[in-house]
C-alpha cells in the first residue's frame, strides 16, 4: 500500500500520467477525423461572428491561461497539484470516448479530413503530441476539425479554477483565466455551444466524485489505529 501511495502521490508520474492520456485522446480524435460528420446548427454561433485572429493563436491563449496558474499551483500546494493532474488526465480520457460518441462535423463546414489515410494521421499525431510542433505549427488547426464534444480547452481550465479556488490569491486569477478561455472558444467558433455547456457539466460532476474520493481515503488513513487491551487491563507481562 506504502508503494502505490507514493507512487500516486509523485509529481512526475502524475504529470506523465496526465501527458499520456492527452496523447490516446488526440490519437482517438484523430482516428475519428477519418469518418465524415455533418456540420450542426447552432443558436450563438450563428449570430456571433468568427474573430480569425483569436482561432489562429487560441493554442498559445490557452497555454498563457492554463501553464503559468498550474506552474503556480504545483508550489504553493502540491497535493492539490497532483489530484489536479490525476483528474485532468481522466477527462481527456473521457473526450477520448465522448467524441466518436457524438461525431460532430466541422463547424466551419466541410469535411477535409474524412477518409484520411493512416500515414498522415500518424504524421499528425507525432507533430500534435510534440508541444513544440504544436505551437509553432499549424498542424492542431488542419487536422483536428472534429474533437468537440466536450471542449477541451474550457473543461481543462474550469478544473484548474476549481482546483485553485481554495488557494489563496490563486483563485480569481484562475476564474479570470477560465472565463477569458471561454470567451475565446465562442467568438473564434472552435466548438458548439453544447461542448462549452458540456464541458462545464462534465468538469464539475468528474471533480466532485474525485475529491469526494479522496476525501474518503484520506480519512481512511487518517483513522487511528486501536490496539485491542487485555480483558484485565491491569495485567502486566
Amino acid at each position: 500500500m506504502t508503494v502505490v501511495r507514493r507512487w500516486k502521490d509523485s509529481v512526475a508520474t502524475a504529470i506523465a500520467w496526465r501527458y499520456a492520456a492527452h496523447a490516446v485522446m488526440v490519437g482517438v480524435a484523430l482516428w475519428n477525423e477519418r469518418r465524415p460528420a455533418p456540420t450542426l446548427p447552432d443558436a450563438i454561433l450563428d449570430r456571433v461572428p468568427r474573430v480569425e485572429w483569436l482561432l489562429r493563436y487560441n493554442y498559445w491563449l490557452w497555454v498563457l491561461a492554463w501553464i503559468p496558474l498550474t506552474v503556480l499551483l504545483l508550489l504553493r500546494d502540491r497535493p492539490r497539484f497532483i489530484r489536479f493532474m490525476w483528474v485532468g488526465g481522466w477527462l481527456s480520457l473521457l473526450r477520448a470516448v465522448f467524441i466518436p460518441l457524438t461525431g460532430l462535423g466541422p463547424i466551419g463546414g466541410g469535411d477535409p479530413n474524412a477518409g484520411a489515410d493512416a500515414a498522415t494521421l500518424w504524421k499528425a499525431w507525432r507533430a500534435i503530441v510534440n508541444p513544440v510542433t504544436a505551437l509553432m505549427t499549424n498542424v492542431p488547426h488542419v487536422a483536428l476539425t472534429k474533437d468537440l464534444f466536450f471542449s477541451g480547452h474550457v473543461a481543462s481550465t474550469f478544473l484548474l479554477w476549481l482546483y485553485c479556488r481554495r488557494v489563496p490569491k490563486l483563485g480569481p486569477p484562475a476564474l479570470l483565466a477560465h472565463l477569458a478561455t471561454t470567451v475565446v472558444v465562442v467568438l473564434s467558433h472552435l466548438h458548439y455551444s453544447i461542448d462549452v455547456v458540456a464541458a462545464w457539466a462534465i468538469t464539475f460532476s468528474v471533480y466532485t466524485l474525485a475529491e469526494q474520493r479522496s476525501e474518503r481515503d484520506l480519512q481512511a488513513g487518517a483513522a487511528p489505529h486501536v490496539a485491542e487491551l487485555p480483558a484485565d487491563a491491569s495485567a502486566r507481562p
